[in-house]
Parts: structure tokens; C-alpha cells; sequence
């Protein structure tokens, strides 16, 4: 079985950084795109970063020159370095992948199960 485990959420103040972390375990075959999204209280979850297997990225404007996002591809992991944290990162983050499973013949998307980042001021 397939699952994304997140990890690296926490609290921090304003200005400060954060790293998360997420990796594919279970039967994996080949992993397409990944990326990061969250969600805030009261609103939808969004998209914070993307990136192909070839390293392409793709940024919120919210986040674009705070943020990065890197994959490992041997370890099937993928990062979100975020600096200069703001009270408006504050969300629940989750890992994204297009996976490939053994044994089937589609890419399906997996969700890790959340992360809690918190941003005072």
C-alpha cells in the first residue's frame, strides 16, 4: 500500500523558517509530479509548490522567492524549505504525488495525512 508520511510542521514566529519533508513508502513504482499544498482555517486548500521529475517548479505568487521546493527521487522524497515565514503561512500543509504503483498501469494521486504549520507574530 502506498501512503505519503509528512513530516517538519511546527510552531515558529514571524521571519523564521521551517523545513517539511514527505516520502513515498510502500509498493512504488515511479513517482511523477509532487508538490506541497495547504490549507488555512476557513478556507480552501491551495497550491504552494510544485515540481516534475526533471526539476521543474512551479510557485504560488504568495510564496515565490520564500520558498523552495526540491525531490529526491532516489529516496522518492520531496522537500519545502520555507523562509521568512508570515502569520498568513499559518495552515495545515500536505504532501502531494502522482504515483505509479506496481502492478498497475495508471499514476494515481496520494495525500499525506497533514502537517500543522503555525506562524505567530
Amino acid at each position: 500500500q502506498v501512503q505519503l508520511v509528512e513530516s517538519g510542521g511546527g510552531l515558529v514566529q514571524a521571519g523564521e523558517s521551517l523545513r517539511l519533508s514527505c516520502a513515498a513508502t510502500g509498493s512504488v513504482f515511479n513517482i511523477n509530479r509532487m508538490g506541497w499544498y495547504r490549507q488555512a482555517p476557513g478556507k480552501q486548500r491551495e497550491l504552494v509548490a510544485t515540481i516534475t521529475t526533471g526539476g521543474s517548479t512551479n510557485y504560488a505568487d504568495s510564496v515565490k522567492a520564500r520558498f523552495t521546493i526540491s525531490r529526491d527521487n532516489a529516496k522518492k522524497t520531496v522537500s519545502l524549505q520555507m523562509n521568512s515565514l508570515k502569520p498568513e503561512d499559518t495552515a495545515v500543509y500536505y504532501c502531494n504525488a502522482d504515483i505509479l504503483e506496481s502492478g498497475r498501469g495508471w499514476y494515481k494521486p496520494y495525500w499525506g495525512q497533514g502537517t500543522q504549520v503555525t506562524v505567530s507574530s
